[in-house]
């Protein structure tokens, strides 16, 4: 398995994750605020990654004054980019925001082209914008709601994209696990700051139970993204993003009764397409 694959393989693994965290958020409908909810998951989940970073012997906290501002710096941009893209989430369209949000693999990639030299062929450049194509006919974004909070969804796509290109800095001996238990610390604290703006509510059992499953998956996403970032071109991981919206989809289809419409159906199969298509590129390439 090349490092491409690998790092596809694993960018995969991190978008099922975090669409399965987004799901059983989801499922709470509403009963617990958000900070509230964000910060009870945080609480779970860094303490999943403390104890499952020990057992594995994987935590390593003698990191150098370099990659602690980079794991510092990469928590900074995660946080920016929950608040953005959550306020963006209950205030506009969701298929807007979906819309907004699928611009990521273009700017990752156009960034490590830019800061990296990472050498960006014209076929996945090609792949990238068609993929983008195929997501668009799923989302299928109205004019109506781009609006100032289509503002906060470009600043959580740069929030994202900051975060990805920062990720390609680290030095290899840095954990994964180490970056994740800094991701988690840093929105655990301030969803637990932000959440002292709101009252609080009595957690109900089902609740509970979507908040624990919610922290294992995010928990998953955040290292599986990672060590994507860490693996492999970023030129070449970054369409792979878009299978997240193939899990949504189906998804929706099984737990909330969203019924897939023909366009729907075709923006999937391009997305999936591409994908096909740059593992294709990617097994030609290695095999020249």
């Amino acid at each position: 398995m090349t490092p491409n694959t690998a790092g596809s393989l694993l960018m995969m693994a991190s978008m099922g994750s975090f669409v399965l965290n987004d799901t059983f958020l989801k499922l709470t409908n509403g009963a617990v605020p958000l900070f509230q909810l964000i910060f009870l998951r945080g609480i779970l989940a860094t303490v999943l990654v403390f104890l499952l970073a020990r057992s594995l012997g994987t935590l390593r906290l003698n990191i150098s004054r370099r990659d602690k501002g980079l794991i510092a710096l990469r928590g900074l941009a995660e946080v920016i980019t929950a608040y953005f893209f959550l306020t963006a989430l209950f205030k506009m369209p969701l298929g807007n925001l979906n819309a907004i949000m699928q611009v990521v693999p273009l700017t990752v990639t156009l960034g490590s082209a830019l800061f990296y030299r990472e050498a960006v062929g014209w076929r996945r450049m090609l792949a990238i914008v068609i993929g983008l194509g195929g997501v668009l006919l799923i989302v299928r974004p109205g004019v109506e709601g781009f609006n100032i909070w289509s503002l906060y969804a470009i600043a959580a796509v740069l929030g994202v994209t900051v975060r990805d290109l920062i990720t390609r800095r680290l030095s290899p001996e840095v954990s994964g696990m180490s970056v994740t238990l800094g991701t988690t610390l840093a929105v655990m604290l301030a969803a637990g700051f932000a959440s002292i703006t709101n009252e609080w509510v009595p957690i109900s059992t089902t609740s509970a139970a979507s908040i624990c499953a919610s922290a294992i998956f995010v928990l998953l996403g955040y290292f599986s993204s990672i060590q994507a970032m860490r693996t492999g071109e970023v030129s070449f991981i970054a369409p792979f993003r878009y299978t997240g919206l193939v899990g949504a989809m189906l998804i929706g289809f099984f737990v909330f009764d969203e019924v897939p419409r023909g366009l729907t159906l075709l923006g999937a199969s391009i997305v999936m397409a591409t994908g096909i298509f740059t593992f294709y590129r990617e097994r030609k390439l290695s095999r020249a």
